[in-house]
């Protein structure tokens, strides 16, 4: 008897240990990040896009692309690179200092990104997961107006991963920091009296952000993300604020996964636009909603 109650023990440990082996580093989530690290010497590819649409007023739709190759140097620490592009039709909406008119391009590279995260506790083999992601950025293309401006940034993200249920719900936290160095470039025949400031920036975004998702058939699951954000510029303090929130759903395959994700923006303040009839929402750098469609290729 007690031969096969340890059997069966060691059993159930196994299933459990293939189940949330499956996860590693798949992208649950559309914006969180779980803390599952690829394994030693497996390569990943991804492909995003993400559609930033509406500001309560005109036309506004962007679409960000990044297209990313992940490496396990080791167990517990992988590195990437990426490529961005973005494309962007606007009109009808004029913003001081972010959209100085109507712009319309197909898509195109705006930038590149490296990062690496490195695995402190395994949520499969610890009570939780623990990682640290950082990561470099450097765009030549602005992501709100279109127009050329040089970003450096350097961010810091810590995240949690716990399993529950043998696997079957997985939770996800984060909390971050980003710094930014911003340099526009000059831009001939502005509207009268339009703002379009020239002299370097230096900006500070926090971040945190939580997630849950349960698998509810064999490779799917379904949940829901929070994301807060807040930045700090130079001259003028706290620039804004925004909560976002939204249903995701994952598919993971042996081979490909794929997430899509719906984000809203719940609330959101400090600056508005002249004219912003949306006072409860932050519509200058962000929009009311977001959609994003991330898919993962394990070679």
């Amino acid at each position: 008897m007690a031969f096969k109650i340890k059997t069966a023990g060691l059993a159930l440990l196994a299933a459990s240990a293939v189940a949330v082996s499956a996860h590693a580093d798949e992208n649950l989530f559309g914006y969180v990040q779980g803390s599952e690290t690829l394994p030693k010497g497996a390569l990943e590819a991804y492909g995003w896009a993400t559609v930033r649409s509406d500001k309560g007023a005109g036309k506004y739709r962007a679409t960000d692309y990044e297209l990313e190759l992940e490496y396990g140097v080791s167990d517990r620490f992988t590195a990437s690179g990426a490529l961005l592009l973005m494309s962007l039709d606007t009109s009808g909406l004029v913003i001081d200092g972010y959209l100085p008119g109507a712009r319309d391009f197909a898509v195109k590279p705006t930038g590149l990104e490296v990062k690496g995260k490195y695995n402190f506790l395994s949520p499969a083999k610890d009570d939780i997961g623990l990682s640290v992601q950082a990561s470099g950025e450097y765009l030549w293309i602005d992501p709100h107006s279109g127009q050329d401006k040089d970003t450096l940034s350097a961010s810091v993200n810590v995240i949690v991963q716990k399993y529950f249920l043998e696997g079957q719900m997985i939770w996800a936290g984060n909390a971050g920091m980003e710094a930014t160095y911003a340099d526009r470039g000059e831009i001939a025949n502005l509207p009268i009296g339009f703002d379009w400031p020239t002299d370097p920036e230096m900006e500070i975004e926090l971040k945190a952000a939580t997630a849950l998702t349960y698998r509810f058939a064999p490779n799917w699951f379904v949940g829901g993300e929070a994301l807060y954000e807040t930045e700090f510029e130079t001259e003028v303090g706290q620039e804004r604020w925004s909560v976002f929130a939204g249903p995701t759903v994952h598919y993971g395959g042996p081979r490909w996964w794929a997430t899509l994700s719906w984000m809203k923006q719940l609330r959101g303040g400090g600056e508005r636009y002249a004219g912003q009839t949306d006072n409860d929402l932050h519509l200058i750098e962000k929009t009311k909603q977001e959609v994003r469609l991330k898919i993962g290729y394990n070679f």
